[in-house]
C-alpha cells in the first residue's frame, strides 16, 4: 500500500521512467531464462580443439571418465555465462532508465508546454489559444478541446461582463425615477399628509437597500471576475482606521469596546475593492456584536502576508454554519438577520475580493461565542511602509 501510494505521488516522467526499466528488466530476466534452459539442457556439446594427432575422444584423466569431464566443463561454461549475462543485463537496465529518462522528457514536452501556456491563461486573457501544431495525434487533440473550452469560456465572460454592465444603466434608471417621483410628490404646495410623510420615508428607505443592495452584486460580480481595475500600492492600515472611524458613532451607541493593533503595511491592488472588503468585515462585526461587547481589530505582517483579523463577541456559533458564510445569502440565526441592512452578501463580497488579490478568507466561530474573520493577502507585493521605521 505504502509503496503504491508513493509511486502515485510521483510525476509522470519518473513513473514512465520507472515502467520502461522495469519492462526492459523483465523481458531481459525471461531472455537470460530462456538461454539459459537452452544451453543448459543442450544434448549436442562442441568438441574441444585438440593438438594435431590426438584422437577423440581422448583417454580420461585420473580413472575419471571423459563424459563426466566434459559435463563439468559444460555446467562452469554455463554459470559463467548466466554471470555474464546478468551483469551485462544490470547494465543495460540502468542504460534503459536513463534512455527512458530522456524518452519520457521529450513525450511529455508538448504537456509541459500546455500546461505553462493555460497557467498563464485566465479571465483576464482568454483570448489567448494554445495553438499546438504537429501531427493531429492525442497531444493535439487535447490542445484543441483545451481551446475550444477557452473559446466557450471567453463567450460566456463577454457575455456576463456585457450583462453586469447593462444592468448597472438599466436598473438604476428606474430607481433614479422613483425618487424623482417621490420628491415631487412630498414636495406639493400646500404640505402633505403625515401619512403620505411616512410612506416617502418607507419608500425611500427601501430604495435604499434596493440601491445598495445592487451595488453590492456589481461589487461581487467585479471581485468574481478578477476586474482589478486598479493596481497600485494601497495601505491598508489607513482603511482599516477609515473602516473605524465612519463607524464610530455605531460603535459608541452600542458602547462596544474596540481594541486595535494595526501596523502600517502597505498592499499592491484595487483601493475601491480593498476599501469595500474592509469595510464589510468592520461593518459586519459592529452591526452584530451585542451591546457593551468587544471587538477586536489586528492587522499585521506575518512573513511576506498581510494578515487582518477581526474578531467580535456574540452569542456561540455553529462552526459548519459560519463556513459557509462566504456563500451569497447565507446568513445564520435569527438573531444575526433581524436588521434590515443585511442581505446575506457581505462575506461572500470580502471573499470575492481576497481571491482578486490572490488572498484567502477563514471565518471561524470563537469558543467564548462570536466570529473570527481572518483575511491574508499575499506576499510579495506586502511591505512595511518606511515611515512605521522611522
Amino acid at each position: 500500500m505504502i509503496a503504491r501510494l508513493r509511486f502515485s505521488q510521483m510525476t509522470v516522467r519518473w513513473r514512465l521512467t520507472l515502467l520502461y526499466g522495469a519492462l526492459f528488466l523483465a523481458s531481459g530476466t525471461l531472455l537470460l531464462l530462456v538461454t539459459y534452459l537452452l544451453v543448459a539442457h543442450a544434448g549436442i556439446i562442441p568438441p574441444p580443439k585438440l593438438a594435431p594427432g590426438v584422437k577423440w575422444p581422448p583417454a580420461g584423466r585420473g580413472g575419471t571418465p571423459v563424459s563426466i569431464l566434459f559435463g563439468r566443463q559444460r555446467i562452469a561454461n554455463v554459470d559463467a555465462l548466466i554471470v555474464d549475462s546478468a551483469i551485462a543485463l544490470a547494465g543495460m537496465t540502468i542504460a534503459s532508465g536513463l534512455l527512458g529518462w530522456v524518452v519520457a522528457g521529450r513525450v511529455l514536452r508538448p504537456l509541459r508546454a500546455i500546461t505553462t501556456v493555460t497557467e498563464e491563461i485566465s479571465e483576464t486573457n482568454l483570448s489567448e489559444r494554445l495553438a499546438i501544431s504537429g501531427p493531429r495525434d492525442e497531444l493535439r487533440r487535447l490542445a484543441d478541446t483545451i481551446d475550444g473550452l477557452l473559446a466557450r469560456l471567453e463567450v460566456a465572460f463577454d457575455a456576463q461582463r456585457r450583462f453586469v454592465a447593462n444592468a448597472s444603466h438599466e436598473l438604476r434608471t428606474p430607481l433614479t425615477r422613483m425618487r424623482a417621483s417621490l420628491d415631487v410628490a412630498i414636495a406639493k404646495p400646500g404640505g402633505v399628509p403625515p401619512q403620505v410623510r411616512a410612506l416617502d420615508a418607507n419608500l425611500r428607505e427601501d430604495l435604499d437597500l434596493v440601491d445598495r443592495l445592487f451595488d453590492s452584486f456589481l461589487t461581487l460580480a467585479h471581485a468574481q471576475n478578477g476586474q482589478l481595475r486598479e493596481h497600485a500600492p494601497v495601505s491598508l492600515a489607513e482603511i482599516v482606521d477609515s473602516a473605524l472611524e465612519d463607524r464610530r458613532d455605531a460603535i459608541a451607541e452600542k458602547a462596544i469596546v474596540v481594541e486595535a493593533t494595526i501596523t502600517p503595511i502597505k498592499l499592491a491592488g484595487s483601493e475601491t475593492l480593498l476599501r469595500r472588503m474592509v469595510d464589510n468585515v468592520i461593518e459586519n462585526a459592529a452591526l452584530y456584536s451585542p451591546p457593551h461587547g468587544l471587538i477586536r481589530v489586528a492587522l499585521g505582517l506575518d512573513r511576506d502576508d498581510a494578515e487582518l483579523v477581526v474578531e467580535s463577541d456574540g452569542p456561540p456559533l455553529d462552526q459548519t454554519a459560519v463556513a459557509q458564510l462566504a456563500q451569497p445569502f447565507r446568513r445564520l440565526g435569527a438573531d444575526r438577520t433581524g436588521s434590515h441592512t443585511g442581505h446575506g452578501l457581505g462575506l461572500s463580497i470580502v471573499a470575492a475580493i481576497a481571491t482578486a488579490h490572490r488572498g484567502t478568507l477563514e471565518l471561524g466561530a470563537r469558543p467564548t461565542g462570536g466570529l473570527r474573520v481572518q483575511i491574508t493577502l499575499p506576499g510579495a507585493s506586502a511591505i512595511r511602509e518606511l515611515s512605521a521605521a522611522l
